[in-house]
């Protein structure tokens, strides 16, 4: 299996590098460019088309969130993980919105930060499990309701998937993991994974972080719900 090919970007060297000597040393993952501000990080995703994209928040030149939109934007394959020192940032959330896949702190540990680009990369999971189901509420709770992710009246687009996907929807808004929902449901993970599948497809979403915002925003859930 090919590795995952990241690209670091911060305006901190030493974060850069520290980001860079972790990750390199992990044997499924390989850092294939790095930068220092937006620009750069646009740039080199343009030039690398890496599999995950660590993109600071706050940067010189263009900031995170512009190149968030951007790289989202013009190059859909690459997922961004957010990276803050805050736990809940109103950039993090407008860049959320930009289409970015996950947030993680910037005093991550080692092992958690190799676990979060693994499972960016394959849509699997929420990132930073202390913060990220508080900052998703609180950013739900926050938006005003015309500033939808899919602004496509989301209550409507709930129509269009089955009884079960529903429930796992609501369930992967909870924050479980596909083991989780497959024990709450009596189901195996295989259908899980299917079921998930099926639910981004139906509501053109890119992943699991924007299907937990979208059943906020169409009523499935609410803020602090499980």
């Amino acid at each position: 299996m090919d590795p995952i090919r990241v690209v670091v970007a911060d305006d901190q060297e030493l974060v850069r590098a520290g980001f860079g000597m972790i990750l390199d040393a992990q044997p499924d993952i390989e850092v294939v460019g790095e930068a220092a501000d937006g620009a750069q990080a646009v740039e080199a995703v343009r030039e690398h088309r890496p599999d995950v994209l660590l993109l600071d928040v706050r940067m010189p030149v263009m900031d995170g969130l512009e190149a968030a939109r951007q790289v989202c934007a013009r190059y859909p394959e690459t997922k961004v993980i957010m990276l803050t020192t805050f736990d809940v940032d109103d950039y993090v959330f407008d860049a959320l919105y930009a289409g970015a896949s996950g947030f993680l702190l910037k005093d991550v540990r080692r092992d958690d930060l190799a676990h979060g680009v693994r499972m960016v990369a394959s849509g699997e999971a929420l990132l930073a499990p202390s913060v990220t189901r508080r900052l998703i509420g609180e950013f739900a709770a926050r938006r005003p309701a015309g500033a939808a992710t899919a602004a496509r009246a989301p209550s409507r687009l709930l129509e269009q998937l089955t009884a079960r996907e529903q429930e796992t929807l609501r369930l992967l808004a909870r924050g479980l993991s596909n083991a989780e929902i497959a024990a709450e449901l009596v189901v195996s993970e295989h259908t899980v994974k299917t079921h998930v599948s099926n639910v981004l497809a139906k509501l053109h979403l890119r992943d699991r972080v924007h299907a937990v915002v979208f059943a906020y925003e169409a009523g499935a859930v609410v803020a602090g719900e499980g």
